[in-house]
C-alpha cells in the first residue's frame, strides 16, 4: 500500500497515511476537524540494494570492469591495421612491377 502525505491548509499540520489506491482521499483534518486537507506531492524514495548498479555488473576478480566488446574491438582494430598494411604493400609491389 502506498503512503500518502497530507497537509491541512487551515492549521498547517502535515502527516502520512497508508492507503489503498482505491481509497478516497482524506478531507477532514484530524487536528482542527476542518475540511481543508490536501495531498502533498513528495519525491519518490528509491532504495538500491545489492552489490551495485551498472559499474559492478560485470566486474572481474581483479576489480576491473571487463567487457567483451572492448577486447573484441581491439582485435578487430589490429586485424584492420594488418589488412591495410598488407594492401598498401601489395599496391607498392604492383606499381614497381608495372614500371
Amino acid at each position: 500500500m502506498p503512503i500518502y502525505t497530507y497537509r491541512c491548509e487551515n492549521c498547517g499540520v502535515q502527516f502520512e497515511r497508508h492507503q489503498s489506491f482505491t481509497d478516497e482521499p482524506l478531507k477532514t483534518c484530524p487536528e482542527c476537524r476542518k475540511k481543508s486537507l490536501k495531498k502533498v506531492i513528495t519525491p519518490t524514495r528509491i532504495i538500491f540494494k545489492g552489490s551495485g548498479f551498472y559499474a559492478t555488473d560485470h566486474k572481474s576478480a581483479s576489480g576491473d570492469i571487463s567487457r567483451g566488446s572492448k577486447s573484441e574491438s581491439k582485435t578487430t582494430e589490429k586485424e584492420t591495421e594488418t589488412k591495410k598494411e598488407t594492401k598498401s604493400s601489395d599496391k607498392s609491389e604492383k606499381s614497381e612491377k608495372s614500371e
